[in-house]
């Protein structure tokens, strides 16, 4: 099934965010080395980011990973969703990933989901990273009301909302 674009054609969708401490940036298959890196190393962790007692990434393989990538590059290109890596400012390393989805939930228009890889959550990167993407999302973004799941919304909340019939990812 094709998904609609995201954001409206007049929008230039950025393709770069960058604070002393991060970049942000379109996620590419050529990152896939280094973002199954940064997924395997969180991989306790993230099993309970996107969804408590969720499974991804157990048995993930670098080839399914470069796939992935390569699915979030062609949404990316064709509008329908949003998904950056995280890297330091050198882009020696994957320090995360954020995503801009659409959802069916009632009352919101978009999801945004992000992790940040397990050995820098203890220097405040992942509060960081949402102070930092939920200050963009609200200046930048076309954006009207973008739910964060496990941020602003729990998960259980979250699944509780009705669908309105739109097509999720």
């Amino acid at each position: 099934m094709y998904n609609p674009p995201l954001v409206p054609g007049g929008f230039d969708v950025p393709e770069v965010l960058e604070t002393p401490r991060m970049r942000l940036r379109k996620l590419c298959v050529k990152d896939a080395e280094k973002d199954f890196d940064a997924v395997i190393a969180s991989e306790e962790r993230l099993r309970t980011v996107f969804r408590p007692g969720g499974h991804w990434p157990l048995g993930l393989t670098l080839e399914q990973n470069i796939a992935e990538l390569g699915w979030h590059e062609t949404e990316f290109n064709l509008r329908t969703s949003f998904a950056y890596t995280v890297v330091d400012l050198d882009e020696t390393e994957v320090m995360g990933c954020m995503y801009i989805y659409p959802t069916a939930k009632s009352r919101y228009d978009a999801e945004v989901t992000m992790w940040v890889r397990q050995s820098r959550v203890d220097e405040g990167l992942d509060n960081h990273l949402f102070e930092t993407v939920e200050r963009w999302i609200a200046d930048v973004w076309p954006l009207q009301n973008p739910a964060y799941r496990g941020r602003r919304i729990s998960h259980a909340q979250w699944q509780a909302l009705a669908d309105e019939g739109r097509p999720p990812r």
